[in-house]
């Protein structure tokens, strides 16, 4: 969904130091936008718009955030950005 270039390119980075923790930060987002929107696979990749706002959130959420992330203040944002897609159960 958003590659290392796009989640650099969005938290304004150009070094290459942190590649490996940014690659973690968007497989976690990705899994937590799914989860916080309740969204099958298939779901997920079809709400392009929606999602990609959310996993950027996410990314840059963890990112800055990295040593006291609340993430439960960040599943309710999450869940704000999802709310047109969401799924009332899974």
């Amino acid at each position: 969904m958003v590659t290392l270039d796009e989640a650099k390119n969005y938290l304004r980075i150009d070094f290459a130091d942190d590649d490996g923790l940014i690659q973690q930060l968007i497989d976690s987002a990705e899994n937590l936008t799914k989860d916080a929107g309740r969204l099958s696979d298939e779901e997920f990749e079809a709400n392009d718009k929606a999602v990609r706002i959310a996993v950027f959130y996410a990314i840059g959420y963890l990112y800055e955030h990295r040593e006291d992330a609340d993430l439960h203040e960040l599943t309710l944002m999450l869940r704000s950005i999802l709310f047109g897609v969401r799924k009332e159960v899974f």
